[in-house]
């Protein structure tokens, strides 16, 4: 059990100097970001006009006619030879909807147990596994709906926990396809079997909002992302607690604006895109959550930005993203994608 523990501590930072929220729920693996263009924009985006099926893992109303034949693979180097990837295919059926089905996977690694003397008596391994089935349908010419159901097999060595989730989704996008908007429902669901009996654990709820908005005469698409707004508040304990004078997070004391603003921003994700062709893309994302859980105060660094690009070849997309998590290290999310049917009329034909 003692190096399950490390697992865990380890799949999101290597060092923890301020309290973090979180840690209530299983399944963690459902949050994190599955794509490079995704990782680079802050970790979370929801809402886009397009044909990039790595959206509808956290938003099945984008999936669309435009991703008939889609196949998308990702893969993720995490932290401490933790690793994880995504594949997904979709498939248009007129006016029965969209359909795509996709597996998640996130592979810990290989570690040496011991008994409770310390003699070593093999080894172990811990991996996660979610499949996804995910049907969408527009309402009209802006609006479509979607939902995604997500079966999800949990092994910690001799440990296994079973569960089910659903995502779901509405997305606004205007007819000059600059702005969308989007609203979502994320891993509502209840685990099945526990890991070790006993009480069972929620997954990882969410409920996010988001907007985005392409310039019309300029080369930039804005991205805003509101996130956890099941949770109103996301501060650490230490800082939401008040003395006589107002609040008190042990080091100064901060009006009532001030905390209000910080709790706010908690929930806010903001992205760039810079599009200066058509077959490339720049982007950048903060996510000022993450800066605040994971910075060191003496030597803040770049914690909580991230960045990456997109470029196309032919048939082909290629995504990178890396985002900083921590002085310790950052992540690298690769992505790949084609359109298959595209791909067999060009060699065959």
């Amino acid at each position: 059990m003692r190096e399950l523990l490390k697992i865990l501590l380890l799949l999101f930072v290597s060092i923890q100097l301020y309290p973090q929220t979180g840690g209530t729920s299983t399944y963690q693996f459902l949050t994190l970001p599955v794509s490079g263009r995704i990782a680079s924009l802050g970790g979370k985006m929801i809402t886009v006009p397009g044909s990039d099926l790595n959206l509808t893992f956290s938003n099945p109303s984008l999936l669309n006619k435009e991703m008939n034949n889609e196949l998308v693979l990702n893969y993720s180097g995490y932290f401490a030879d933790i690793r994880y990837g995504y594949a997904a295919y979709s498939h248009s059926f007129g006016k029965f909807g969209n359909f795509a089905a996709g597996i998640h996977f996130i592979d810990y690694g290989e570690f040496i147990a011991a008994d409770e003397t310390g003699i070593i008596t093999g080894k172990f391994q811990a991996s996660e596994h979610a499949f996804h089935i995910t049907w969408s349908i527009p309402i009209d010419s802006t609006i479509s709906v979607g939902i995604s159901l997500k079966p999800v097999l949990s092994t910690f060595e001799r440990y296994r926990s079973t569960g089910i989730v659903a995502d779901f989704g509405i997305s606004y996008i205007s007819m000059n396809r600059l702005f969308a908007a989007s609203f979502t429902v994320n891993n509502l669901g209840r685990q099945i079997s526990t890991y070790y009996g006993g009480s069972h654990e929620p997954p990882p709820f969410e409920i996010q909002v988001a907007v985005s908005n392409k310039l019309e005469h300029a080369p930039f698409r804005l991205f805003l992302t509101a996130h956890s707004l099941q949770q109103y508040d996301l501060l650490p304990p230490e800082k939401n607690t008040y003395s006589n004078n107002g609040y008190n997070n042990s080091e100064k004391e901060s009006s009532g604006i001030e905390i209000f603003g910080d709790n706010l921003m908690r929930h806010i994700i903001m992205g760039l895109e810079f599009i200066p062709f058509e077959n490339f893309a720049l982007r950048f994302g903060y996510n000022y959550q993450r800066r605040q859980e994971l910075k060191i105060p003496t030597r803040i660094s770049t914690v909580g930005f991230s960045w990456g690009f997109g470029l196309k070849i032919s048939h082909f997309r290629l995504d990178y993203g890396r985002a900083t998590y921590h002085l310790a290290g950052a992540s690298n999310h690769f992505s790949f994608s084609t359109n298959m049917g595209k791909l067999y009329q060009k060699v065959f034909n």
